[in-house]
């Protein structure tokens, strides 16, 4: 695949806000592009946009997801200088995104902010003093600086449970030869995959649903919403892979696929069809097995939903923060999931 489209579909897609369960601008666009497509597509109660590519033959049927919302924060409570207390959505950590520039997506009116943690010169007197020496800095620590009263807030609809995100600007991609690095490349590049797809696949065996799942970083209620309401004979998860010293996992061009994650194991039948996949489109392949990690697939597969899942990633650095990953392996879960959806 061309290098530079898909990095432009990507930074098309990150600049999308999608903050679980506030996922509408993500949403419009997906929408708008797939009704392009002229592929069939829908939006079913739980958020999940999903595209029917219909098999020629039998009853038989496949998933593949990629969630299409993103970490973040939400409100907690708002003080009498219109200072937002803010706490984690998702696996977020106030020291990953720093000091700077976020956006609050009220009811009525999207406002900007700074994420701030005080100042640095100061004695132990203060609060501060206490991140520079020992402590981590945690969400109770932050807050939101705004400048508005708290009757301005209200009117922009900012209320406890009102999501905030980085700001827009700070989403824009930033290339590194032929790596992408992005805040939330863990969902949209893997949205960027399953569009592709959604162009690539025609008159599959079994029906394929290419599903942008909602919710995923808060429990993958969406996946569990549509597995639960889909006879499927296997479920494929589209993810990051974590690149760390305790995992033995390849940074570049070869994508991973799962054998185990926090939830369980995967299903090592459908890896070894997905290995194989990948050696019919000579393209090279990693194993692993990590923790402290969830997907889709094995989070339904926990759950009973479905009888097999796998999970299929591209290496990234810095998770969770500003990520970093390698086109190619990117282009290749393409590649991967074409060739096995043509073998089934």
């Amino acid at each position: 695949m061309d290098y530079d489209a898909l990095f432009e579909q990507i930074a098309e897609l990150v600049t999308k806000h999608s903050p679980s369960g506030v996922e509408g601008e993500i949403d419009q666009f997906l929408l708008l592009y797939l009704q392009g497509l002229g592929v069939e597509h829908g939006q079913d109660q739980a958020g999940n946009i999903i595209i029917k590519i219909p098999g020629c033959e039998g009853e038989s049927a496949i998933a593949i997801t990629a969630h299409k919302d993103e970490i973040g924060a939400i409100v907690k409570g708002i003080d009498n200088k219109g200072r937002l207390r803010i706490r984690n959505l998702g696996g977020s950590f106030p020291w990953v995104y720093g000091e700077g520039v976020v956006d609050i997506l009220g009811d009525r009116t999207t406002l900007s902010g700074i994420l701030s943690f005080g100042s640095r010169h100061v004695s132990h007197e203060s609060p501060q003093k206490a991140q520079q020496e020992k402590n981590p800095l945690r969400w109770q620590d932050v807050w939101v600086e705004t400048k508005r009263t708290p009757g301005e807030l209200q009117a922009a609809g900012v209320r406890p449970g009102t999501r905030v995100v980085v700001g827009k600007h700070r989403k824009q991609p930033f290339r590194l030869h032929n790596y992408i690095a992005s805040y939330t490349l863990d969902n949209k590049a893997s949205l960027a995959i399953l569009l592709a797809l959604a162009q690539r696949i025609h008159q599959p065996k079994p029906t394929v649903y290419l599903v942008a799942s909602a919710k995923e970083e808060v429990g993958a209620l969406g996946a569990l919403y549509f597995s639960q309401n889909h006879r499927l004979d296997a479920l494929i998860a589209l993810e990051i892979c974590p690149l760390a010293p305790e995992y033995p996992i390849l940074d570049g061009a070869i994508p991973v696929i799962l054998s185990q994650d926090g939830y369980g194991i995967y299903d090592e039948g459908l890896n070894q069809e997905l290995a194989q996949a990948a050696q019919f489109a000579n393209i090279s392949h990693q194993f692993a097995a990590i923790s402290g990690f969830g997907s889709d697939a094995s989070i339904a597969m926990k759950f009973g939903h479905v009888a097999r899942a796998a999970c299929l990633g591209f290496p990234t650095e810095n998770t969770h923060g500003y990520e970093i990953a390698h086109l190619g392996a990117i282009s290749d879960c393409i590649e991967i999931l074409a060739r096995y959806i043509e073998a089934i």
